[in-house]
């Protein structure tokens, strides 16, 4: 994975949540090895930023949820999406890098498609479970799709779509093993005690994730009493900590049992036995450190009766989605009733009911794996089409 001698590539990313941040980091790390002249413009978080990236804006400004966050904000994210356009045009840049955040990115990349920039889009869209009709606008948009997952190239090449899987930076970071062997020196620098029974509790990153999810998942902390001994909390940020902890206050009864992190979303999950968890990429990262999980989602009340209408996939957890069957819990908006909940983190802390779950990660794992380094083969496939 070379540059081509004597040209110094910019490249244009945008990243507006979390985990595009860290796909991001990944992706800028490997670029960067390969060609060590690049230069980066754009937006992006903190995991891009410590690998050198400078962003424009913050990243929270792009965090969106739903079909009515979008809406409501709509005019200033249509002002950063004409600056953005402007601000990548004037850089020259060779490509640009969509990192998830489709709603925006989309949008972005067909203004600089029709400038004659060439575009990827990284995190395909769930076309594969709705709204394929995007397809076509996609086809208009985007020189290269590069999917997490293997299945789901399959819609890209049947509309013809340049596209290439991957697979997971996260699989290729983390090994098989280390949910169990970080466990217990994780657990004592957090002054957990080995023979303690932990549930990590993981509301999700955004805001508005916090607000509709946070107090299911306490509450269901709450009745799990004495069978658990911690619950671990890892906030995405300082605003989510902030949150968190103002949430905390409603449930005084758990006080001496949470433990709130500031970040750390990977070290709550290798202390735990058990992960509670909201629908995103966490499920993905759960499952390769071999944790057994329930999952839970809200959403907006107008935006569910919207996307149930228009949802055809069978499963929301990637876990589910990957194995093709139900293998973790799912317990979306009005089914994520709290005494439900704790009885399904009850029965997963039941060693057998945990192996099971834990072999079929194991399966799921080996199918994302694709390079020794994070981020190699999506930063080969960007270089691939930025340089020629």
């Amino acid at each position: 994975m070379t540059s081509m001698p004597g040209h110094s590539l910019t490249i244009a990313m945008v990243a507006g949540e979390t985990s595009g941040d860290n796909l991001g980091a990944a992706l800028v790390k490997e670029i960067t090895k390969a060609s060590p002249e690049v230069t980066f413009v754009g937006v992006g978080g903190p995991a891009m930023i410590k690998e050198g990236f400078s962003s424009e804006i913050d990243i929270e400004t792009l965090s969106v949820n739903g079909f009515i966050d979008p809406l409501l904000r709509l005019p200033s994210l249509i002002r950063l999406l004409f600056h953005l356009r402007d601000r990548i045009v004037a850089s020259d840049a060779d490509c640009f890098v969509g990192i998830d955040s489709n709603f925006f990115n989309l949008l972005l990349a067909g203004m600089l498609h029709k400038r004659g920039i060439k575009t990827v889009h990284y995190v395909s869209p769930t076309v594969w479970a709705w709204r394929q009709r995007r397809i076509k606008k996609i086809a208009r948009s985007v020189d290269l799709m590069m999917t997490l997952y293997p299945f789901e190239t399959a819609v890209y090449e049947a509309n013809n779509i340049p596209v290439v899987f991957v697979g997971h930076p996260k699989a290729d970071e983390i090994s098989p093993d280390e949910g169990k062997i970080n466990q217990p020196p994780v657990r004592a620098r957090l002054g957990i005690e080995q023979d303690e029974v932990v549930v990590a509790i993981l509301p999700g990153s955004r805001a508005r994730e916090v607000d509709l999810s946070g107090r299911d998942f306490l509450a269901t902390a709450l009745l799990l009493g004495d069978s658990v001994t911690r619950f671990v909390v890892p906030a995405a940020n300082r605003k989510r900590y902030d949150q968190l902890e103002l949430m905390l206050a409603e449930f005084p009864e758990l006080n001496g049992k949470v433990t709130l992190l500031e970040g750390q979303s990977r070290q709550a999950m290798t202390v735990s036995n058990v992960v509670l968890v909201n629908s995103g990429t966490a499920t993905l990262e759960a499952m390769l450190l071999r944790k057994p999980m329930v999952m839970s989602y809200r959403v907006g009340k107008i935006t569910y009766a919207i996307v149930s209408r228009l949802v055809t996939t069978q499963w929301f957890a990637l876990p589910n989605i990957l194995a093709g069957r139900s293998i973790v819990p799912e317990f979306i908006q009005d089914a994520a009733v709290p005494s439900v909940m704790a009885s399904e983190v009850r029965r997963l802390l039941d060693e057998k009911e945990a192996s099971d779950v834990v072999t079929t990660f194991d399966e799921i794992h080996q199918l994302l794996k694709k390079s020794a380094a994070p981020g190699a083969e999506a930063a080969r496939a960007v270089l691939g089409l930025c340089e020629h």
